[in-house]
């Protein structure tokens, strides 16, 4: 559609800023890989926060990123929270000394913020400096920093109704979440799949992931009743998160066999999507707009601490049409095994889950924002 207005003498060039979680990470790499599907030779550059996984995960996409010496407000009580939060308006202002000479040599034509620590002083720049901005929110509940940032903000895409007590209603656009195109052209029960982790085809598959950077009430729960679960004779798929993984008994570790695998991050989770008849999951915006795409039965578990409780209203929107199983984080240990197996041996209710959640679905979300990009 945009390969005539952008001819290539017309060379355009992005950054795309923000990071901190696979929740923010992929829907940017979505966003680049779709530019740089409509114009192969733009050139796009990435902001992040150093020590994020974004410096790891963007450069392993083949983009080039900057990275940022900055972190958010410290909210516990001890002596060290209170000494980091009197440091951040220093470091803050170094950040944006930083990124302003960032964005003035690479002279993007606009750039876009996804969320997280990097993206706030990146747009704050770029509007100062007069380039065009976007902001892609995934939530219902916007962070403070996006509800700065949208007074300044040229566009603002959404994925959920309601956001105009957040944002100026008339720069808002509701496109959905953007997701990999790996995950929306996914082939279900894909024999390379099942040979890329060694499973079978013939057996049952459960995937649990909590997210990029795990879930602790979803691990501690599986590492306590992990051979309860591998006596239903399922294969097991369980993405612990880097942390985790790094201080996992041994004893754990030891029960890996041909039907159960333990890692700390899955690279290819389009893969673990094809294999899996049930996911155990975060309830993130991403997560849910990936699972509406992939139509597999799931139980949710949100994470109790997002801003205004957000991922227990995404789980309940989904809970309250039977498109997914809620279970409170703090009912965990005492749930999830037995909801899991009840509905490993209920294929009625499977079947259910599957056909509602599939109604949830949005598969052109990154077409719509990046024509958006371009339009500014």
């Amino acid at each position: 559609m945009f390969a005539k207005s952008f001819p290539k003498a017309m060379k355009k060039r992005f950054i795309i800023s923000g990071g901190g979680t696979g929740g923010h990470i992929f829907p940017a790499l979505a966003i680049a890989n779709q530019i740089k599907k409509i114009v192969p030779d733009a050139d796009i550059l990435f902001i992040g926060a150093k020590n994020k996984m974004e410096m790891i995960r963007v450069p392993q996409a083949g983009y080039p990123i900057e990275g940022l010496d900055i972190y958010g407000i410290n909210r516990s009580l001890s002596l060290s929270a209170f000494i980091s939060n009197l440091k951040l308006p220093f470091l803050l202002l170094k950040t944006w000394r930083k990124v302003k000479k960032i964005i003035k040599q690479f002279n993007p034509d606009a750039v876009i913020g996804v969320g997280g620590f990097a993206s706030g002083p990146a747009l704050r720049a770029a509007a100062s400096l007069g380039i065009k901005t976007l902001i892609q929110e995934q939530n219902s509940y916007p962070g403070i920093t996006n509800k700065l940032l949208s007074k300044k903000a040229n566009k603002i895409c959404v994925a959920y109704d309601g956001l105009e007590k957040f944002f100026p209603k008339e720069k808002i656009i509701k496109t959905g979440n953007p997701v990999r195109s790996a995950i929306v052209s996914l082939k279900k029960k894909s024999e390379e799949a099942y040979h890329f982790f060694g499973f079978q085809k013939e057996k049952k598959t459960v995937l649990i992931v909590g997210g990029s950077l795990g879930a602790r009430s979803l691990n501690l729960c599986l590492a306590q009743h992990l051979t309860i679960l591998k006596k239903e004779g399922v294969q097991i798929l369980w993405q612990t998160g880097e942390l985790f993984y790094k201080n996992i008994d041994p004893e754990i570790l030891n029960q890996e066999d041909e039907n159960t695998k333990i890692v700390p991050f899955i690279q290819q989770i389009d893969f673990a999507y094809s294999i899996a008849d049930y996911i155990v999951s975060r309830a993130g915006a991403l997560a849910i707009t990936e699972l509406a795409i992939v139509g597999t039965p799931a139980i949710l578990v949100p994470f109790p601490y997002a801003a205004e409780d957000h991922q227990t209203a995404n789980a309940k929107a989904l809970s309250s049409q039977q498109a997914a199983i809620l279970i409170p984080d703090n009912e965990v240990n005492e749930k999830l095994i037995p909801e899991l197996i009840a509905l490993i041996h209920d294929d009625e209710k499977s079947k259910i889950l599957a056909q509602n959640i599939k109604k949830f679905e949005v598969t052109d979300a990154v077409e719509t924002i990046v024509n958006e990009i371009f339009s500014l």
